[in-house]
Parts: structure tokens; sequence; C-alpha cells
């Protein structure tokens, strides 16, 4: 069985004389009491990390001479990394570096982890691990009345995929270089399967230079822009048909066990992420002959906007400055105390009045109670039935009403605990505003919906300790 957390504690070092120094030692050293007066937060990490940490551990030999990394070390260098706003690499050398950050992580004199272990350890934890990790210490502040449940505030925001503007000539590209770079590795391993024929990389690239340029001018030729994708498309068409033929002989050579072992795992590699690239491409080359070249107008729910990141959704929002985004909309939930008790991920964008009901409901799983004040945006008003409808449940609902009002909807939002609760729901944009600045929720830099997901939990956790911290 592998071990959850180290006991063994060593010599505290001589206190700093500075203030600002002490206070950054006691912000940490409150996060760690925090989690150790909830256990069980460690637990629910543990079931993730147990397996990897396995391997980790010297391949899991029972060398008691050994240095072994437990699930607590691994969750404390992940606060640790999104408090200090540090990439993988940064935080290993500032942990290595800081004879307290030692301590906290609890490594004392111990081998730091490398960045790449630390990164594949952070991926270990699921999305589901992370959501049940927050409601976990949220049960426990709630237990020791550090947070109450009288007020809730909501708002929704915008979290950015890790992808370049998408272009119809610049997806195709993406596709093109992708699969000529797999047909390469496929070639090293079997250049019978590839056959002869040569990869027009550098004439595919500047094909998408020159629509770009074109796209960019304000009076372009329409036929000459039409040509230039046609022989885009016809490129990348010609390159996924290839692609589709290497995919055919390389399974055929992995079923007639014609590789040696390394070989023919790394050929199933390959056949794997060709077939998904292939798909992919398909869609982005169907997609931009009905734009270009038909002139239709396709939904964005059809759209690829990324190869890498197939996921990402277009978000028009009307915000100044950013006419679109892409990305993933997320829900805060937070009570007075700047405590966010839930949070969600949608992979479409959801209708915000429909998310009320699931809001209070978990509001009240955790309080057992609703609370006696609801504030939020225009965005999550429907229609003054349902104000009414949450009136009778909740003393004040402090949703304001989209256009015209009546002299009683005036009346009822002049009225001062209206504004009051209003005054209240404009802190959640600041806390929006603290998880994008401090802790780069702005963009997630991962691949992938799982870790997407994943990392707007593990960000929302962090905030949470550091309010604990400050109670």
């Amino acid at each position: 069985m592998r071990q959850k957390i180290e006991y063994q504690t060593v010599l505290d070092f001589q206190p700093s004389n500075l203030k600002l120094t002490n206070e950054y030692f006691e912000k940490y050293e409150r996060i760690s009491e925090i989690l150790d007066q909830a256990p069980e937060i460690l637990d629910i990490a543990h079931e993730d990390l147990e397996e990897a940490l396995a391997t980790v551990n010297d391949g899991g030999s029972d060398d008691k001479t050994a240095f072994k990394y437990t699930s607590d070390t691994v969750l404390r260098v992940i606060l640790c990394r999104k408090i200090e706003g540090m990439s993988f690499r940064q935080i290993v050398v500032r942990i290595d570096d800081s004879r307290y950050l030692r301590r906290f992580v609890r490594i004392y004199d111990g081998p730091m982890l490398d960045f790449t272990t630390l990164n594949k350890l952070e991926n270990t934890i699921r999305p589901e691990t992370w959501q049940t990790i927050n409601i976990a210490l949220a049960r426990s502040a709630v237990d020791a009345e550090l947070i109450s449940g009288e007020r809730l505030r909501l708002d929704t925001t915008a979290v950015e995929a890790n992808i370049h503007y998408p272009t119809d000539s610049s997806l195709l590209w993406d596709c093109y270089r992708v699969l000529a770079r797999f047909i390469e590795q496929a070639r090293d391993i079997d250049s019978d399967a590839v056959g002869s024929n040569r990869l027009q990389s550098r004439r595919v690239k500047r094909l998408h230079t020159k629509i770009s340029r074109a796209a960019n001018k304000k009076r372009r030729r329409q036929k000459k822009f039409k040509s230039l994708y046609k022989r885009l498309l016809g490129k990348v068409a010609a390159v996924c048909a290839w692609s589709g033929s290497v995919v055919n002989e390389l399974k055929q050579g992995i079923l007639c066990d014609e590789y040696p072992d390394g070989d023919a795992a790394a050929a199933q590699y390959i056949v794997a992420e060709m077939e998904h690239y292939i798909g992919l491409a398909v869609k982005v080359i169907d997609q931009t002959r009905r734009r270009v070249l038909e002139e239709e107008k396709v939904p964005n729910d059809e759209k690829i906007f990324s190869i890498f990141e197939p996921h990402t959704e277009l978000l028009k929002r009307g915000k100044a400055g950013k006419d679109v985004e892409f990305g993933h909309m997320i829900l805060i939930q937070q009570v007075a105390e700047k405590f966010i008790t839930d949070y969600d991920v949608f992979e479409k964008r959801p209708v915000e009045p429909e998310l009320l009901v699931s809001a209070l409901d978990s509001h009240k799983r955790l309080f057992r109670r609703l609370p006696d004040e609801l504030a939020a945006d225009k965005g999550f008003y429907k229609n003054m039935k349902t104000i009414k409808k949450l009136e009778k449940k909740i003393e004040t609902v402090s949703i304001a009403k989209k256009g015209k009002r009546t002299p009683e909807e005036v009346e009822r939002e002049l009225d001062p605990f209206f504004r009051h609760a209003q005054r209240f729901r404009a802190g959640v944009e600041g806390t929006i505003s603290f998880l994008k600045r401090v802790f780069r929720l702005f963009r997630v830099m991962k691949r992938g919906w799982e870790r997407f997901v994943a990392e707007v939990g593990a960000t929302v956790f962090t905030h949470n300790l550091l309010i604990l911290a400050r109670t």
C-alpha cells in the first residue's frame, strides 16, 4: 500500500526578521493547517495518485532507503505552482531552492520532483476528483463555521483555450503539417508502407501565406482568392488520402507481426494519431469548401476551431475589445466570505436562467438551507413569473429585468435591499478578475477537455484555500 503522507517532520529553521517574509510563511502555514484539519481531501486525491506514485517511486520498489514521494507532497507542490503563478519548470526550481517551501511540501532534505514527473502526476488527478475535493473543503469550512450560506451570488465567465486565431487556411495548414509529420515518422519504421511520394510542406505553407495576405487586403480579387483555396484544399485532401493508405499498410504490418516490439508500439501510436487527425482534417476540408467555395453560412456548432483542441467553442459575449472568444463558459457561485462553494465548466454555452435551479440545489445540499439573498446579473433573468416563484422561497432575489419595466418593477429594483444585493453581486466580478490575473485562468494552457476542466477545478481549490487562510 502506498504512503499518503509523511508524518515525520524535521527541526524548524531560524525565523526571518522581515515582516513581509513572515507574512508569506504564515500564509503557507495556515494552508498547511487547513489541509491537515481536512484529511478527507488527501484521501480523495490519493485515490488518483496512488498508482502513478507507485511507478515514480522506483517502480514500486520496497527499498526503504530510497526517498518515497507521497500524495500529500504532490498536492502541496500543485498548490505552490498555482499560488506562485509559475510553470512546472519554474516551480521545481523555486521549491528546490527554498528551505521553507521544502518544509511546506514535506520533502525536507529529499530530492525534488523533476518538472516532467510533476506534470504527469498533476494530470493524473481527474476533473471529477477536483470537484469532489472542492466539495470536501467547502463542507469542512461549513463545519468550522468559516463560511455561511445567508448570501449567494452567481456569475459566468469565459475561459479561453490555448489555440491560435482560427482561419480556414491556417486550419488546413495545421492538418497538412501534422499529417506530414506522422508520414515522416512512419517512413522511418516502414518505408515501403509510405511509398516514394514526396511531401510538399513548403509549397502548402506558401499557399497558406498567400491566402492570409490576400485576406488582409480590403479589395481582393474573389476568383484568385478561390483559386488559391482550391489548390490548398487539393493538397490537404491528397495528404489525407495518402495518410489513409499509410494507416492501412501499418495496420497490416502490425497484424502480420512484421515489426520489432519497439517499432510495433510506435506504429500503433502513429496509426491511432493519424486516424484521429484524418477525421478532423476531413471536417476542416468540408467546412472550408462550404464556406469559401460554395459561400454557405456554416453554423458554429458544425465548425472545428482547432484540430489540437477540437472541443473549443466560439463565444460571442459582446465584450468591449473582444468580439469573439474561443474557449468555454464557467459558472462561479460564491458566498459572502468570497468562498466559491461550487463551479461548473460547460462544453457548450448554457442558457444562464436555467442554471439557477441547479445552483440553488447545490447551495441547499451544502448549507441545508436556501440563501436569504440571491444576486445575479441580467443574464440570469428569464421572466417575472420565475422571479416571483423564487421570492416565495428566498427573501431577496436581486436579478434585474431585461427590457422595459412597469412602475411596479421599477419600484422593486429601487428597493434598498435589492440595490444592496446588487452591490454584493458586483463582488463576484472581482473574484473572476482575481482568478484570471493571479492564477492565469484567462487561458488554460493544458491540452484536452479533461485537463481543461481539471485546471479550472485546481484553480478554484487554490483560491478557496487562500480565502480560508486569510480568515
